[in-house]
């Protein structure tokens, strides 16, 4: 069997499995009303948190950076220079975050990969939640360290591990989300903070689904609840509606990764409209408390309700709302259904979640209206009647 043909049998398995995915197209700028085929629908898949990815705000700045900045940044930032917008950008992420430095990632994936390929090597040792995202289990296994996977936010087990491993290791980092993307579920992690200091370990946090929606000003859980992490990793194209990453740490930390991390010193640095656009969305999130409180209530409502029509919904009390559903095919077929009702959830299946734990993963954003909150929450006791 030739290439081509092993690449279309390898599409067919994805497909009778239900795991092939077809993206949709869409129409217009993101928000809680989209354009699905000339058609539209209300948006319940998104992390466009704050719903700031089409303010006005964010517009002006990139529309005013083009005319003063060019396009794209040319190169990476260690053969050109760093550009004014992204020295204003880090300054901006860094006070936001109350950190002593900063560096600019052009995405979430290449910061964590990145950093957890330079902080750490053969030699070392890394503890990792065994639901992590996958930008960070790859930053793991590409960093020759060896690797530790601790049970989902099992603080008992992360000790037995570092008491059996820390001490063969060189240097050691814990590695967890904040806020777990299809769970909606936080790590605990002042547990975690007390481990990383009694076995002298680092400690990295991502925080790239609770900052600028968790947190006092939406500063995120590590801020919350006063924990010093040695590394916060946190995305721009989230909450705050634009694109690319940053990570915070020390000024010693934040120089050695510049220097070593590879997806920054060969990446072409972000284009510097973006990095203006997230010095404007950085602005509107610290001042965004009543858009963190309403969306933490659309959620709230929608996990509620969604419940009492018998959806398996698990506790939470952050803006993701994970529907279970268990079986690949169900999952996308409600999903249609839904599409059909004109609203866009959309099914999430391995290897996004472990096997036989396929979801419909609702997110609502601070710019719904309680209407849209009421047509979601209808369209899905419509599946209830009409399964």
């Amino acid at each position: 069997m030739g290439f081509q043909s092993q690449i279309r049998e390898a599409l067919s398995d994805l497909e009778r499995a239900g795991l092939l995915r077809k993206p949709l197209r869409i129409s217009g700028p993101q928000g809680p009303e989209i354009e699905i085929a000339g058609r539209r629908v209300l948006c319940f898949c998104s992390n466009n948190y704050l719903g700031l990815a089409n303010h006005p705000a964010l517009a002006e700045a990139s529309q005013a950076a083009v005319r003063t900045d060019g396009v794209g940044a040319a190169a990476s930032r260690l053969i050109t220079g760093t550009m004014d917008a992204h020295q204003d950008a880090e300054l901006a992420c860094a006070d936001f975050l109350g950190a002593p430095a900063v560096a600019l990632f052009s995405t979430g994936y290449a910061a964590n990969v990145g950093t957890l390929q330079a902080l750490v090597g053969p030699g070392d040792a890394i503890f990792s939640d065994a639901l992590n995202h996958a930008s960070l289990i790859d930053g793991c296994r590409l960093s020759r360290a060896e690797v530790h996977v601790y049970s989902h936010r099992d603080v008992d087990h992360l000790d037995s591990l570092l008491r059996q491993h820390r001490s063969r290791a060189r240097r050691a980092l814990i590695v967890t989300d904040a806020l777990f993307s299809m769970d909606g579920v936080r790590a605990p992690l002042p547990d975690i903070g007390k481990l990383a200091r009694s076995f002298d370990t680092g400690l990295l946090v991502d925080e790239a689904h609770s900052l600028g929606v968790l947190g006092p000003k939406g500063r995120g859980l590590s801020a919350l609840h006063n924990v010093e992490a040695d590394v916060v990793v946190g995305t721009l194209g989230k909450a705050f509606g634009v694109a690319g990453a940053f990570i915070a740490a020390s000024k010693e930390i934040v120089s050695f990764i510049q220097n070593r991390a590879r997806s920054f010193v060969y990446s072409t640095a972000p284009p510097p409209m973006l990095a203006r656009a997230a010095v404007a969305a950085l602005e509107l999130a610290r001042e965004a408390d009543d858009a963190r409180a309403t969306l933490l209530a659309y959620a709230s409502e929608l996990r509620s309700e969604l419940r009492a029509l018998g959806f398996d919904v698990p506790e939470g009390d952050t803006q993701i709302v994970p529907v279970l559903i268990g079986e690949n095919h169900r999952t996308m077929e409600l999903s249609a259904k839904l599409l059909d009702r004109g609203i866009f959830v959309q099914g999430i299946r391995p290897p996004t979640v472990p096997d036989g734990t396929a979801r419909l993963r609702l997110t609502p954003m601070a710019t719904h209206r309680p209407e849209h909150i009421q047509r979601a929450i209808g369209a899905f006791a419509s599946l209830v009647r009409n399964p």
